[in-house]
């Protein structure tokens, strides 16, 4: 099975190409304004480096979020013209769940974080499981805190991963059994790896209903009834 996978839901965009677990083609570039600039052109690079037609592949992943509202939606339009155009699944993929995938050591329950802006994080922790981990609870957006009161309370061994370096200067000194690491962002070949779970389940929504994951609304909102009331913009 062929896998196409976009990350853009992060200031660290990529794009993936692969069967699942093996990548045979990759592109990546930080920049957390760069998404438009970088998707198309990468996507265009890593066909030609990997040898295939768009018409080949089997699947579209895509990671919805949380994570930069611009970003995150760039990627899934993207994706959602492709596997359209193409006519395979989208298998969306939650850019926690990546972060948390890649960095699975067997043993210790891990913390995803998530820089969400506006003094918050997004947070969900996952359980050790044979051949990676699993959501052991729901992703919450939390102030720093209260992150660290949910870390506190967690009594096993545990590895925070992702944009812990965001949070204020000693927030995580001094919790039992926390240890830090990586990866910083999710990453393409993450989300690939996560939608080959999907696709084994063959549990793909519609494309036409894949929406990004937010958890909280953007910044910046257009009233659409006021402005069709107030009627057109003044000469």
């Amino acid at each position: 099975m062929r896998f196409v996978a976009i990350e853009t839901a992060t200031g660290a965009s990529s794009v993936a190409l692969g069967d699942g677990s093996t990548v045979a083609a990759s592109a990546g570039r930080t920049d957390r304004r760069g998404h438009v600039g970088f998707l198309v052109p990468a996507l265009d690079f890593c066909f030609a480096q990997a040898g295939w037609r768009p018409q080949e592949i089997d699947v579209v992943a895509v990671d919805i979020g949380p994570g930069l509202f611009g970003g995150i939606r760039v990627g899934l339009s993207t994706a959602q013209a492709l596997a359209g155009a193409v006519g395979v699944p989208l298998a969306p993929v939650c850019s926690l769940d990546a972060i948390a995938f890649a960095a699975a050591t067997g043993h210790r329950r891990v913390w995803a974080v998530i820089d969400a802006r506006r003094g918050e994080v997004a947070v969900a922790p996952y359980r050790p499981v044979p051949g990676g981990v699993m959501r052991d609870g729901s992703a919450e957006l939390v102030t720093p805190d209260a992150f660290r009161g949910l870390l506190e309370s967690d009594p096993a061994q545990k590895l925070v991963v992702g944009d812990w370096p965001m949070l204020p200067e000693g927030m995580l000194l001094g919790i039992h059994g926390l240890r830090t690491g990586g990866p910083r962002h999710p990453s393409a070949a993450a989300v690939m790896e996560v939608a080959r779970g999907l696709a084994e389940r063959e549990a793909f929504p519609h494309p036409d209903e894949v929406r990004p994951f937010y958890l909280r609304e953007p910044d910046v909102r257009i009233n659409w009834s006021d402005f069709r009331r107030e009627g057109p913009w003044p000469n």
